[in-house]
């Protein structure tokens, strides 16, 4: 068995790598060789600012024979700041976190490897953001509008640029010294134009692709400043009402399969949550609730499927003043038996991580 660190993956895992083994997973989903479930979080107070929060995603395919389960362990706590609503995490200490990958073999049972799910994480939410640009953006996208300047920020633009030939990039995040930063490191790296902006609008402006990956609590992608054309990915924040009313596509890459015991139970939720003391303060301090879910209705956007779209039976996009919106769903238990796979299998080849021996985790007690 192999203890697989952040620095491991980061030597094996690469962009373009990440985006196929995602939409192969997908595809394996759409044929019935696949399984996952939704996230499922649950939630304890801890203080009167603070919950605990415990958080799980899992799948398995009969193709690859991988199969995974991810978890976190986070104390987090909202706060005002620069304007907006942010949501700090931690474990044991503010800098420190906790996400691990088990990933065992679904054709003989063996754990295989526990990974460090921090460069994963990165990576494989910046290539679902990029399937979902690949096929519903303008194929002439040359700017990217970006909103915020952390780690997620530079997985989807090394992911976006995967997808589309990007030229410019106009980045936003509250604090000044952050974006200007993000702006100078990334300039050089790619060879790209890009600007620090000092106003969200401004981010939105000329833009053809929005992606907003910051860790506000609260509305970033604003209805009333998108531009006809423009897609939009969020994964951090939220789009507003007015545009969930503009948006003219929305394009789901997939909902968990509903279970055999219940076949009728295919909630649609990005994630479910459970919570103790459902009565207590602390929940009035934090914005969660229903895990984000598509719009319905006589006025909501055409709703079109990463399924019909790999098949031929629709497009995510029917012309060039469309604005497009991706999100994910609810597969990303899928997403980590299928990345996992992959670095398990490069860090086998390159003699990487740390070797376990498996009997540790071997009982002669039927559980």
């Amino acid at each position: 068995m192999l203890l697989i660190d952040n620095e491991a993956t980061a030597s094996v895992l690469e962009m373009p790598s990440v985006i196929s083994v995602l939409e192969q997973a997908y595809r394996e989903l759409v044929a019935g060789e696949a399984v996952c479930r939704p996230r499922i979080d649950m939630r304890l107070p801890v203080d009167d600012r603070s919950v605990y929060q415990w958080g799980t995603m899992e799948g398995g395919s009969a193709a690859s024979g991988y199969y995974a389960i991810r978890m976190k362990s986070d104390v987090l706590t909202e706060t005002e700041y620069g304007g907006t609503r942010t949501q700090e995490k931690h474990c044991v200490r503010p800098g420190t976190f906790c996400g691990l990958i088990f990933l065992l073999s679904a054709r003989t049972g063996e754990p295989l490897a526990i990974l460090n799910d921090g460069v994963l994480q990165h990576m494989r939410v910046g290539a679902d953001s990029a399937i979902g640009t690949k096929y519903a953006a303008r194929q002439d996208a040359r700017v990217l509008g970006m909103l915020g300047s952390g780690g997620m920020a530079r997985s989807h633009l090394a992911a976006l640029l995967t997808v589309r030939q990007l030229e410019r990039v106009q980045v936003y995040s509250p604090t000044r010294a952050h974006r200007e930063r993000y702006a100078g490191e990334v300039a050089e790296e790619y060879g790209l134009e890009v600007v620090a902006v000092d106003e969200p609008r401004d981010v939105f402006r000329g833009a053809d692709v929005v992606a907003g990956c910051t860790d506000a609590a609260a509305d970033v992608i604003v209805g009333d400043w998108l531009e006809p054309g423009t897609h939009v990915t969020c994964i951090g924040g939220r789009p507003d009402a007015r545009a969930r009313q503009v948006f003219d596509v929305w394009l789901r890459l997939g909902t968990a399969p509903a279970p055999l015991t219940d076949p009728t139970w295919r909630p649609t939720d990005e994630y479910i949550a459970y919570a103790a003391r459902q009565d207590d303060p602390v929940w009035g301090r934090h914005t969660h609730g229903r895990g984000r879910r598509p719009p319905a209705g006589p006025d909501a956007p055409r709703m079109v499927g990463l399924e019909d779209v790999l098949s031929g039976a629709d497009t995510a996009r029917s012309d060039d003043a469309e604005i497009t919106f991706s999100e994910r769903g609810n597969i990303q238990g899928a997403q980590f038996f299928a990345v996992a796979g992959h670095v398990y299998e490069q860090c086998r080849r390159r003699g990487l991580g740390r070797e376990l021996p498996t009997e540790w985790f071997l009982q002669d007690v039927r559980d």
